[in-house]
């Protein structure tokens, strides 16, 4: 049966890219439109939808969409910024205004190119762009503040995203597969290529910007284990796709844009955030890992007996990612646990996940995570294979399904 299964790139971020505001900022982690559209195709527009691990807000803009009330939670800034970006409804007098202050910059740019310019601190940042192209882009960015502020949650937003793509694809940076890497050289880009480029990156958005988003969506900031209230609202239906027990640190691709918008200012700012991260290993965020405590020793037995094969494999730090393992799918029972006092009576979940090997290990992620939820009390639990995620036969993408029937 699994050895029909797909990869079927039209549930990837890859589908999303002329998806209109799906398509503004290319993150790997994203999942596909079509997926949520899927999941969303027999629901009422009446339905409250949340996104617990809101990332690229792509549920929540799915639902909006369609006329549908969401909510969507996360503990990074930058993407809770971005979410709302993505959420905001922009009139033509915005949209026309933000076009003539765009080419009012490109034209002041230029003689900003010889004085002092603010570049962000990025570690090894000559790896990512040419001297040349850096003081370009850092010319350019004065001239943005200049005309828009510094960024922050309002309706210029859609300007600095378009000015996170530009920085992302005048980079030396690839992504041809899950993470990032590196070109061997870094190109140096003409005056021309640069205006070019984010000219018509900044129209793509604004013509997409143009449609008017007929429900509503709404990022917050929480952290996805200690899910308390969503003010008296009840929700009906949860999609959403958590990171996944693999060691992708999701931060690692954010950071280039988190610096340029100065969300972050040091590499420690982002080993702080992985470590609120559920599955987070950057920087500090492993080194915590050995003195880590489990707070809920009442998770299924799965669970343990999975992190012992992992710490008696005798692989290269072997124990420490045995107890990487057992804080994701801790943290992830904290969460299910959580996230009981928001759902109304009824609701349908919906989890996207991926399974993963450590040392010839299978963690088998849905198995896991379907024990959690019986143990916590849900009901017609089930999961079914959504993709075949790469080469390896073995690891494949899963939606984890249930219901919650308070008792």
């Amino acid at each position: 049966m699994r050895s029909t299964v797909q990869q079927r790139s039209e549930y990837t971020f890859k589908a999303n890219r002329s998806l209109g505001r799906h398509g503004w900022l290319r993150l790997t982690p994203a999942y596909g439109v079509k997926l949520v559209e899927n999941l969303l195709s027999s629901v009422d527009t009446t339905a409250i939808i949340l996104d617990p691990f809101s990332g690229t807000a792509t549920t929540g803009l799915v639902a909006a969409e369609r006329g549908n009330q969401a909510f969507a939670f996360d503990i990074n800034p930058f993407l809770i910024w971005l979410g709302n970006a993505k959420y905001r409804n922009y009139n033509q007098d915005c949209l026309r205004d933000i076009r003539e202050k765009v080419l009012q910059a490109l034209k002041e740019y230029k003689s900003q190119i010889d004085r002092d310019n603010w570049i962000p601190p990025i570690f090894n940042i000559e790896r990512w762009w040419s001297s040349y192209t850096l003081n370009l882009l850092a010319s350019l960015r004065t001239a943005l503040v200049r005309e828009f502020g510094e960024p922050e949650e309002n309706e210029y937003s859609i300007v600095w995203i378009a000015f996170c793509r530009l920085i992302i694809e005048t980079s030396s940076a690839a992504f041809n597969h899950i993470s990032m890497s590196f070109s061997d050289t870094v190109i140096h880009h003409k005056t021309e290529f640069i205006e070019e480029l984010f000219l018509n990156i900044i129209e793509f958005i604004l013509i997409s910007a143009e449609k008017n988003i007929v429900g509503n969506a709404k990022v917050l900031k929480a952290d996805a284990r200690d899910l308390i209230s969503l003010d008296n609202i009840k929700v009906n239906k949860v999609i959403t796709s958590p990171p996944y027990p693999n060691r992708i640190s999701y931060i690692r691709e954010l950071r280039p844009y988190m610096y340029w918008t100065k969300f972050i200012d040091e590499a420690k700012e982002a080993g702080e955030l992985d470590w609120l991260a559920i599955g987070g290993t950057w920087g500090i965020a492993t080194s915590r890992l050995n003195s880590w405590k489990i707070a809920e020793e009442a998770l299924p037995e799965k669970i343990f007996a999975t992190v012992e094969k992992i710490k008696m494999s005798n692989g290269k730090n072997s124990r420490l990612l045995a107890i990487y393992v057992l804080k994701y799918f801790h943290d992830m029972h904290l969460h299910l646990s959580s996230i009981r006092s928001i759902l109304e009576n009824g609701a349908e979940l919906h989890y996207i996940v991926g399974n993963s090997t450590f040392f010839g290990n299978m963690v088998d992620t849905p198995a896991l995570l379907a024990d959690s939820m019986k143990v916590l009390g849900y009901s017609k639990i089930h999961s079914e294979i959504v993709r075949k995620r790469n080469c390896n036969k073995a690891l494949y993408e899963y939606c984890v399904s249930a219901s919650w029937l308070a008792g």
